[in-house]
């Protein structure tokens, strides 16, 4: 009987039968007949008594069928309430094997969310810091001067809190920079003291430095130069132009610019290579990197997200003004391909039938020719040498 005295009715299986095992766990042990019902007036009743009149005479043949079939249906009842059984406890253990993990894995989960979290915060700090001191010194610069000067050293300060964020943005972090400018330490190693024009945050002269190579760096902003010197590197306030003017000629072992000169106007770009080819020493060597103008993408997208970019500078105008300056040999490297996420897709041919290969190699032909123009590198440097040495 069902728990609570609730006793079952042979009704709960009339019509819409009830979904409870234990009631028809009841109907089967009991077992309980279904009562002889007929909606019909006169003629049901008499229909209603001769089946009550034939049943025991229809049930005695089938007797043995039917008590196999109810002993199977108990059978199947107690089964399936065994396995009930069985899969709550198998999953209460399961529960309790994993509850310790998971709980440990969700509190490394915080430990790190929690760690990345002060990360943030310390960076918010620093940045806070840094902006403080900057109108500090900004406020200190114009106390004294008369009303009319005592905007620009503010709007210096703003512009320069605003590109720095930009750099955090769009270049990339200090330890992706320093990684991609790694491709010029052999072309560097063993040439002498090398000049940084827009020497920025101080990866170049970090990472020069700690592989043997003396270098030293300039820049227009005095926060950029405040956070170089923070680190122990070399490096002054002042313009690359006016650096290379009165630097001694055939001084410096190299002379280094990363994505500077799309800021300058194109004859200033060649006043900087021919000031360059002076300072540098016979076997001296001038790198200039710069964003691609032969990508698509770059130049009609990337290279606008920073609203200082004057121009791209197209390769071969750069390497003509560099020869022209006495500078020879002089190499392009192309730099930063674009992800393969990024590019076109291409057709594979090993899942076509050979009838389709063909036409399926010439669209990757096309596809390839296309995507060499959007996409290609994103970068690209011009290496050149002074002759003489040696």
């Amino acid at each position: 009987m069902p728990a609570g005295g609730d006793q079952p009715r042979i009704e709960e299986f009339l019509g819409e039968p009830t979904r409870d095992p234990v009631r028809w766990r009841w109907l089967w042990e009991g077992d309980h007949a279904f009562p002889i019902r007929s909606d019909r007036p006169f003629l049901g009743r008499l229909l209603v008594a001769f089946r009550r009149l034939l049943r025991p005479f229809v049930r005695l043949p089938q007797n043995d069928l039917w008590e196999r079939q109810r002993v199977f249906n108990l059978i199947l009842l107690e089964w399936l309430a065994a396995r009930d059984g069985e899969r709550l406890a198998e999953r209460l253990g399961i529960l309790e094997g994993a509850l310790p993990e998971r709980t440990a894995e969700i509190l490394r989960h915080n430990d790190a969310l929690y760690a990345r979290l002060d990360q943030k915060l310390d960076r918010y700090r620093h940045g806070t810091t840094e902006l403080s001191a900057v109108l500090s010194g900004a406020l200190a610069a114009v106390e004294s001067q008369p009303a009319a000067a005592r905007l620009a050293p503010l709007v210096r300060a703003q512009e320069e809190a605003s590109y720095l964020e930009l750099e955090r943005r769009y270049r990339g972090t200090e330890e992706e920079i320093a990684e991609r400018l790694a491709v010029y330490l052999p072309r560097l190693a063993g040439r002498g003291t090398v000049l940084d024009l827009g020497c920025g945050r101080g990866e170049s002269l970090a990472l020069f430095g700690r592989h043997g190579i003396p270098a030293r760096g300039v820049d227009l902003s005095a926060s950029m130069v405040a956070r170089c010197r923070e680190r122990g590197l070399d490096a002054e306030v002042g313009d690359a132009f006016g650096t290379l003017a009165v630097a001694e000629p055939e001084s410096l072992g190299g002379v280094v610019s990363f994505h500077v000169i799309e800021h300058l106007p194109a004859d200033e770009v060649d006043r900087l290579v021919r000031l360059a080819a002076r300072a540098l020493a016979p076997g001296g060597v001038l790198i200039l990197e710069t964003p691609n103008p032969l990508s698509v993408v770059v130049a009609a997208r990337n290279f606008w997200l920073d609203p200082t970019h004057r121009r791209p500078i197209h390769p071969e105008s750069l390497i003509l003004s560099c020869r022209l300056a006495g500078l020879e040999p002089v190499e392009r490297l192309d730099l930063r391909p674009f992800p393969a996420t990024e590019r076109l897709p291409e057709i594979s041919l090993e899942e076509l039938p050979e009838s389709s290969r063909l036409l399926a190699h010439r669209v990757n032909e096309i596809r390839d020719r296309l995507d060499d123009l959007l996409f290609g590198f994103q970068d690209y440097a011009v290496v050149a040498e002074k002759p003489g040495r040696g």
